[in-house]
């Protein structure tokens, strides 16, 4: 039996949906379902009565719901208490990055911090977004860094997550420039004609926001999907070799704009995002890593000092 189940269990236990819990723990409900059945093949008997709606735990489900709180909760502090009795690795952070921000924005941000707030010894564990989600989600790094768009939110519960917005990301099209320095491709294309597209693998969640940007455009684009991946860099690799238009963020494309290896292939097809980040919030009597708590609260303080104007006051309580 595996600790996940019971964090599974749990959740459909409180929201009484197999399609709701399966979002908030990041899985495809297919997936979950099979995980609350490998539950109950466990535990020798039913624990979900699925013959009424909403979801409805049997008796033996509800028992096993009140033992997993208390299981799972001295879980959560049994390893609180080991973290503090480890003192090795005490002043390394470590971060969950998606592959485009480990590779793009990270860098600059830790120069910036170690100007501001100081040296900071950190450990970046670059990961797709969904598994990156995952680390924070299983406690298995300190802080999450991840793009944050309202038509794509993490369904992170806020009672249990904390977060801070660090900045902001615009994602344009982008494409090699021709010899008179004109972009090779130019949106929104034509019928006949579509542009190569440089696209992002399915899931991917710059993927998901271009398919927005496309959506909303008010003209028909024209696009012909000739490469995908799920990293904006391998995109931009091939973008730079003049295969197609790329979709990719302001960050990751500095350098080449400045030395003209990339242009705009289009105006008004952009989105802006937040770049974010999330912690869990300390559980009752068990403290953060010094260093780690340290740096939230700088962040937090850098944070509220942006979102109030020059001579101005917060208006937060």
């Amino acid at each position: 039996m595996e600790t996940k189940w019971l964090e599974d269990f749990v959740s459909l236990a409180e929201t009484r949906s197999f399609s709701r819990s399966a979002q908030l723990r990041h899985v495809t409900q297919p997936a979950f379902s099979r995980r609350i059945q490998a539950l109950e093949a466990w535990a020798g008997t039913d624990l979900v009565d699925r013959s009424s709606y909403p979801t409805r735990l049997t008796p033996a489900g509800e028992t096993l719901y009140s033992q997993s709180l208390e299981m799972l909760q001295g879980l959560q502090s049994t390893r609180a208490m080991l973290r503090g009795h480890t003192s090795a690795g005490q002043d390394v952070i470590e971060f969950a990055v998606p592959h485009t921000l480990a590779f793009t924005f990270f860098p600059a941000w830790v120069s910036s911090l170690r100007e501001k707030f100081g040296p900071i010894k950190s450990r970046l564990i670059a990961l797709n977004v969904h598994d990156a989600v995952l680390r924070l989600v299983e406690g298995s790094c300190d802080l999450l860094i991840a793009y944050h768009h309202d038509s794509q939110p993490f369904q992170l519960d806020p009672d249990r997550y904390e977060m801070v917005t660090l900045g902001q990301e615009v994602l344009s099209p982008y494409v090699k420039p021709d010899a008179e320095g004109q972009p090779m491709f130019r949106l929104p294309g034509r019928a006949g004609q579509p542009l190569p597209y440089l696209g992002y693998a399915p899931g991917a969640y710059l993927g998901r926001v271009v398919d927005l940007i496309l959506k909303q455009s008010g003209t028909a684009i024209h696009l012909d999907r000739v490469y995908e991946t799920d990293m904006a860099e391998g995109l931009k690799a091939m973008a730079l070799e003049g295969h197609g238009v790329a979709f990719l963020p302001s960050s990751a494309v500095k350098k080449e704009l400045r030395a003209r290896k990339l242009v705009s292939a289009g105006d008004k097809l952009e989105m802006t995002m937040d770049i974010r980040v999330y912690r869990e919030r300390p559980v009752a009597n068990a403290s953060a890593k010094g260093h780690a708590q340290a740096l939230w609260i700088f962040l937090q303080a850098q944070a509220g000092a942006k979102a109030v104007p020059q001579g101005g006051r917060s208006s937060a309580k």
